[in-house]
């Protein structure tokens, strides 16, 4: 695939957004990469603080949905669909419905009420959907969602850089350091929207990321990001 930057961009600052949002409003509910959970589930079971089931139920929920989403590439495949424009479609949607939730339920005295739940575990699945559509259809691009691989690789580029590289080499690593150091940019940009929009805007900061995922749909449209069986 050549190198379209703007979609895996706008991907990165919605992930970091909706995970610093959601963690905000959601009792320290992670909803990008969900993994995370474990951590802030082994502190509110010492700590005694709320969004146990949440954070339980989300992993779980991220593995069911990326299987769906996968399913469903087949079954859009066979039909002729197009796949990313689809999808894309899709996590708007859970987007916009969990932003409707938000703004409708929250703020959230707890994140063990149903009300919450039902909103981190949707916005669960828009993250899912986008991390299954950046695996397959933006595999050059770093990740849109987890920035430690991403910031391993970059430290390890700039040693090697330090140290001297081939020439031909250079070029290769350069071009990788470029992608991957926009990548953690826009990942922390999303990370400060969503904190500072959170602190002044409340509930409101949720509508945010469906205008960011409509902007992903539009550019994909503008990209036609190429979608051959994998």
């Amino acid at each position: 695939m050549a190198d379209k930057p703007i979609l895996p961009t706008i991907l990165s600052v919605n992930a970091g957004y909706v995970d610093t949002a959601g963690f905000l409003a959601l009792h320290g509910l992670f909803t990008a990469h969900v993994t995370g959970n474990f951590v802030t589930l082994g502190a509110a079971l010492v700590l005694g603080t709320s969004g146990i089931v949440a954070k339980l139920l989300a992993l779980p929920v991220f593995c069911v949905v990326v299987m769906l989403a996968r399913l469903l590439r087949y079954r859009l495949i066979e039909r002729g669909r197009p796949v990313v424009r689809s999808l894309l479609l899709l996590k708007l949607a859970l987007l916009v419905l969990a932003s409707a939730m938000a703004l409708s339920y929250g703020p959230f005295g707890t994140g063990d009420s149903m009300a919450a739940i039902v909103t981190g575990m949707t916005l669960v699945a828009a993250m899912a959907i986008q991390n299954a559509v950046h695996r397959v259809h933006l595999a050059g691009a770093p990740p849109s969602t987890l920035m430690t691989g991403t910031t391993t690789q970059i430290m390890l580029d700039v040693a090697d850089c330090i140290h001297g590289v081939a020439p031909d080499q250079k070029d290769a690593i350069n071009t990788r350091l470029t992608r991957m150091i926009r990548a953690v940019l826009a990942f922390a940009v999303g990370c400060a929207a969503g904190a500072v929009l959170y602190a002044f805007a409340g509930m409101w900061c949720f509508a945010v990321p469906p205008v960011l995922a409509l902007g992903a749909y539009f550019r994909n449209e503008d990209a036609a990001v190429a979608e051959a069986p994998k």
